[in-house]
């Protein structure tokens, strides 16, 4: 659900009133903070915006969104809310489409107190982001970084300020950061100097909760599936591994589990085959790589236990008993920041024995995963995302995964499970059962999840997503654009948080033959 516009009315609304909005809308709020104004143009106008220079207009761009079009401009604006906004955030996704010479300017802006004072959040066509101090013709860089700006791309970005403290995201990433006094209030601005652009899923909230998602965004143009790092793992300062370390090779079950102890940032390149009856408990800072397509283990998982910072990749695991740890064959319990990509992830459904409890399970407050090009195939329950209908103290805010590009071959169950993480993002996987078709559910969310499940293939799925589980009181889960083939009726409900990256997506009708030639070991080089 997006935020829908606020009228310029009630945008000094404080307090109860407030607070009420931002509930209606499904924005997350706590007593210091309060959404201040959103626009997404769905209604197909630009009340509440005053224009200067520039031609501005609202469009069709995927969704509604409010376009600048003369790229012959020397300076555009379009401002909106009050000059008595002191401290608050404010957001919007933005799209460059074309500029007319060197060091030309897309952005948004905080504190205008005049038509040229302003903290500005500028995307320069020279491939760098800067965070300014603009008054007039003078402008000072607060702080910059290195940024690929294209056009035709979607940027995510937010500026904040509190007290003397301006800071500047894209993407999630910050950007910038200073200290500057120059503007104590103003209105918010979406801006260009010499350029063309769109701008859509504007909101604003005052200062006190934090850093708020985005409101969800419809699917970024369709471009060449990507097969780096992508989604939650990316976030949070990212997630490198044991890049930087040393590189060791291991051939066995003994030489692999001493080979992950400590934190020390080490590349462990697994070579061959080997069972083992004792769990790999693997320290931060790892990069746990398979070499060629057929190395990895059987018989015991790997236990990502109180740690961060860890890659898996091209290994293939199978056959891990419960009685053995956790019993699952990736197990992530309060760790941060973990990507798992490309492995072959299995059990036997049809042998009848005490095979593991998930293929890939995330517990006790587990956080910023993503999970990506992985098989996971012939096992009853896939992937749990938060373990106890108990722990929503502990959960309650993390468990914040992605999903894509997985294939779920004969997965009946948990493809995820999620309980609490919100949002969990499910894009471009292919799910099919063949094994009993009868016997399946797709994706589950539970316990005030909130699941945004798109561009998926489901083939052969009986129930391919459902709201609640067991004894779990359901959850939220936005379903869209998704293909299903011989598959019972999606269930959804409610709303959920932003997606708060860029991600490329493939159209749902190609996933199938996208994701299985590409997904599994092999495919990548150890």
């Amino acid at each position: 659900m997006r935020i829908p516009h606020l009228p310029r009315g009630a945008l000094a609304a404080a307090g109860a009133g407030l607070i009420a909005v931002a509930l209606a809308v499904g924005v997350p709020t706590g007593a210091q903070a309060a959404t201040l104004f959103g626009d997404t143009f769905d209604d197909g106008t630009a009340d509440g915006w005053s224009k200067s220079g520039g031609d501005w207009s609202v469009v069709t761009d995927g969704s509604a969104a409010y376009r600048q079009s003369n790229a012959g401009s020397e300076l555009a604006r379009a401002f909106a809310g009050q000059t008595s906004w002191t401290d608050y955030q404010v957001q919007a996704r933005v799209k460059p489409l074309s500029f007319n010479g060197t060091n030309r300017v897309v952005g948004l802006a905080a504190r205008s107190s005049g038509a040229t004072k302003m903290y500005r959040l500028a995307l320069v066509n020279a491939n760098r982001a800067e965070l300014q101090v603009v008054n007039g013709s003078a402008i000072t860089v607060l702080g910059s970084t290195a940024l690929t700006v294209a056009t035709g791309s979607w940027y995510t970005l937010r500026l904040e300020a509190t007290g003397s403290t301006i800071r500047g995201f894209v993407n999630g990433s910050q950007v910038g950061a200073g200290s500057n006094t120059a503007y104590a209030a103003g209105r918010i601005a979406v801006v260009t100097a010499y350029a063309s652009a769109v701008f859509d899923d504007v909101v604003v909230d005052s200062a006190g909760g934090g850093p708020t998602d985005p409101p969800p965004t419809d699917p970024p143009p369709t471009d060449p599936p990507q097969t780096g790092l992508v989604g939650w793992a990316a976030q949070n300062g990212g997630t490198t591994g044991g890049a930087g370390g040393g590189t060791v090779t291991v051939t066995s079950a003994s030489a692999l589990a001493s080979a992950v102890q400590g934190d020390t940032a080490t590349t462990v390149r697994v070579n061959g085959t080997f069972s083992c009856s004792t769990e790999i408990r693997s320290g931060s800072n790892k990069t746990i790589i398979g070499v060629g397509s057929g190395s990895g283990w059987s018989g015991c998982g790997l236990n990502l236990r109180d740690t961060s910072n860890v890659i898996v990749r091209n290994l293939n695991i199978s056959k891990v008993r419960a009685s053995v740890g956790n019993g699952d064959a990736i197990h992530l319990d309060n760790t941060t920041n973990v990507w798992i990509d490309h492995n072959d992830l299995s059990s036997d459904t049809t042998s009848g024995t005490d095979y593991y409890d998930g293929l890939v399970d995330m517990t006790h407050g587990s956080n910023y995963v993503t999970v990506s090009w992985n098989r996971l195939h012939d096992h009853v329950k896939c992937s749990l995302v938060g373990h106890s209908d108990g722990n929503s103290s502990e959960d309650t805010g993390k468990l914040k995964v992605t999903y894509h590009h997985n294939v779920f071959s004969n997965c009946f169950q948990r493809n995820p499970r999620v309980r609490f993480g919100n949002p969990v993002h499910v894009y471009n996987n292919y799910y099919v059962n063949t094994a009993n078709p009868s016997y399946s559910y797709g994706i589950a969310t539970t316990n005030n999840a909130g699941v945004l499940v798109e561009g998926n293939y489901f083939e052969n799925m009986t129930d391919p997503t459902h709201v609640g589980e067991g004894s779990s009181p359901g959850g939220n889960l936005v379903a869209r654009n998704n293909q299903f083939v011989n598959s019972g009726t999606p269930q959804t409900a409610g709303s959920v948080a932003a997606i708060p990256y860029s991600y490329s997506m493939d159209a749902a009708s190609t996933v199938k033959a996208t994701v299985t030639a590409g997904a599994g070991t092999g495919r990548i080089s150890g």
